[in-house]
């Protein structure tokens, strides 16, 4: 992670687009923010967009906008999410999930940043730095004929990997800590007491196998901090030996 941090610290202050890659929950998301933070347009718009969680048709509206009449519903000129984050961030989460159709759109403005709204004949030009996520191969993606290899190279002109929380134990520490104490602040409407962990949760907690990574920790502690009553979470207080009432980890 020191590594990581080290590149994101050196790749932030450029224009360059980036691909952040790794298994849900590691903490993708987290280090877009640290690009955009860390960079000249840190005061211009930040734009996020799931990927996943839109339709080809819908998705291709929230990036690049629409012209009225354009299809039915679009019943006035709408601005995208390009167009928004103009001088700005965009962060396309999610990345391998999108339509060749869309790719094809994308990639063009990555080359040229320009396009044309849904519908629309007027060309539109904007200055974005693009960063995106996925937790896919897009390699294999590649070799499956699902993703193009001229995006996938002009996404990736830096690469950052994320390492699994099982990876990196020796962060499990700072951060259930820092969790512990976001969780005290915005899930306990009463601060009478502040609990910490004793020795054997924490090393319960090092030795968990986190499927779910940085989330799954975080959705932990937050149901250890609930369940508490005293001033020590406990190991059972984690709820590892009782799924029936943890809280759901995605």
């Amino acid at each position: 992670m020191k590594k990581v941090m080290e590149i994101v610290e050196q790749v932030a202050p450029s224009r360059a687009s980036v691909l952040v890659t790794g298994e849900s929950g590691v903490g993708k998301e987290l280090i877009a923010d640290a690009l955009m933070s860390l960079s000249d347009r840190n005061e211009r718009p930040f734009i996020r967009v799931h990927c996943a969680a839109l339709t080809e048709t819908l998705l291709e509206s929230e990036l690049f906008g629409h012209e009225k009449g354009s299809f039915t519903g679009a019943i006035a000129r709408k601005r995208g999410r390009f167009e928004l984050a103009h001088t700005g961030t965009i962060l396309l989460d999610e990345i391998g999930e999108i339509s060749q159709a869309v790719q094809i759109k994308l990639l063009r403005v990555l080359q040229e940043r320009r396009f044309e709204r849904v519908g629309g004949e007027e060309t539109v030009e904007v200055d974005v730095r693009v960063i995106a996520a996925t937790n896919k191969d897009l390699k294999e993606e590649i070799s499956k004929g699902t993703f193009r290899e001229d995006l996938f190279y002009r996404l990736k002109v830096v690469t950052l990997k994320l390492p699994t929380l099982n990876e990196r134990p020796e962060c499990i520490p700072a951060l259930a800590e820092y969790f512990l104490n976001r969780a005290q602040q915005e899930l306990m409407e009463e601060q009478h007491i502040s609990p910490g962990f004793t020795p054997a949760t924490m090393d319960m907690l090092i030795e968990h196998e986190w499927k779910g990574n940085v989330r799954e920790l975080e959705n932990t502690i937050n149901r250890a901090v609930i369940m508490c009553t005293g001033d020590e979470i406990l190991p059972s207080h984690l709820g590892f030996l009782d799924d029936s009432v943890l809280v759901p980890v995605f």
